[in-house]
């Protein structure tokens, strides 16, 4: 019996070899997913974006912002000069904390009396929130020490922060789960639209009636594109109803988000299902693209601190944007404006895709 199994087991692993499509899915995968995993997915906060709102023209206020400047956990990418342009920067996404240094600052630590700096942090991701705030702490501690005249420690700082004041991950994972769940049901649908006619050998069929590649096109996207609409509102339900997430955004823009988002990952489905020849290789194709795009989407480790090629390599991810919509609006009255330079991506990523899909038909259709 154990030479009848061995022999069954090679005969699999050399049909396995010899394919060169299978071992190019055997090899090539693997060694992308190792490298994207090993840049992207580091919880290592580095070089974050800060704002520095300073209304100290003092010398020991300038050598704090120095020191912060000079911290490799640090970038200083702005300089608001009121709160609304602080606020602005957050809510925009644009840094992940404002440092305040107040006017008296400077007064304060050469007089020994306490002295405070206010650090503003984006909590949406939580994570982050915590890192930074260590970071920081450990910045002004060291000044402090260093300017200390009196037993007690003439600095404090004074952290608040914004949209997720209590750091309960619920809050950071919720609105993320709302996009990634709902792009697989619509990516694994989409996939197994077209392999499953060539499987079943009815594409042919599907080819000689009058429709036309658009519309066919249209015929299988639609349905996925509803499954995954579905798929985002039990999630969204759960978040609300049962975890008791804020939702403090616009319902409008939201849809309006997640129906473009849909397009885009029916789009990435149906580019798969495009080449694939059967239902079991559409599947193979969503966990090798799903696997690398949940990484890249910043869904856990912060897109900030991946290198400058896997950062932009992951512009092309859908999820990415979608979580930048989704957490906004549910942790925050997020702007349409903001919105929109998350939406467009999306709609840009949809078209491109499905205009493979449907040239992939066109060219069937001979």
């Amino acid at each position: 019996m154990w030479r009848r199994v061995l022999a069954l087991v090679l005969k699999e692993l050399a049909s396995l070899w010899k394919d060169p499509k299978t071992r190019a899915v055997l090899l090539g995968p693997p060694l992308v997913q190792v490298l994207i995993f090993s840049y992207a997915a580091t919880f290592e906060v580095q070089k974050v974006p800060l704002a520095v709102w300073n209304e100290d023209a003092g010398v020991q206020a300038a050598e704090l912002v120095r020191r912060f400047a000079a911290s490799p956990a640090f970038r200083v990418v702005a300089a608001p000069q009121d709160p609304a342009s602080a606020r602005a920067d957050l809510d925009a996404r644009d840094v992940v904390a404002v440092l305040h240094v107040p006017q008296d600052f400077s007064a304060r630590v050469l007089g020994g009396r306490e002295a405070r700096v206010q650090l503003l942090l984006d909590a949406r991701r939580s994570n982050t929130a915590l890192l930074v705030n260590g970071y920081a702490g450990a910045i002004v501690q060291r000044f402090a020490l260093e300017h200390q005249s009196v037993p007690v420690l003439p600095i404090a700082l004074e952290v608040r922060d914004w949209f997720n004041p209590t750091l309960d991950p619920q809050w950071f994972i919720l609105p993320g789960l709302v996009a990634v769940l709902s792009l697989l049901m619509a990516m694994l649908v989409s996939s197994l639209s077209l392999a499953r006619e060539r499987e079943l050998g009815t594409f042919e069929q599907l080819l000689v009636t009058p429709l036309r590649p658009v519309e066919i096109m249209l015929g299988k996207a639609v349905p996925a594109a509803i499954v995954g609409l579905v798929e985002a509102h039990i999630v969204i339900a759960a978040a609300l109803l049962w975890f008791r997430l804020p939702f403090t955004g616009s319902v409008l823009l939201l849809e309006v988000a997640l129906l473009v988002y849909m397009l885009a990952g029916v789009g990435v489905g149906l580019a798969i299902s495009s080449v694939a020849r059967t239902q079991q290789q559409a599947i193979l194709g969503v966990f090798i693209y799903a696997s690398p795009a949940v990484v890249l989407s910043g869904f856990a480790a912060p897109v900030e601190n991946m290198p400058v090629v896997v950062e932009w390599l992951s512009r092309a991810d859908p999820i990415r944007w979608m979580l930048v919509v989704a957490r906004g609006v549910f942790l925050q009255d997020m702007p349409a404006a903001v919105a929109v330079q998350a939406i467009w991506p999306m709609a840009l990523i949809a078209v491109v895709l499905l205009g493979v899909a449907t040239v992939s038909v066109r060219r069937a259709l001979g």
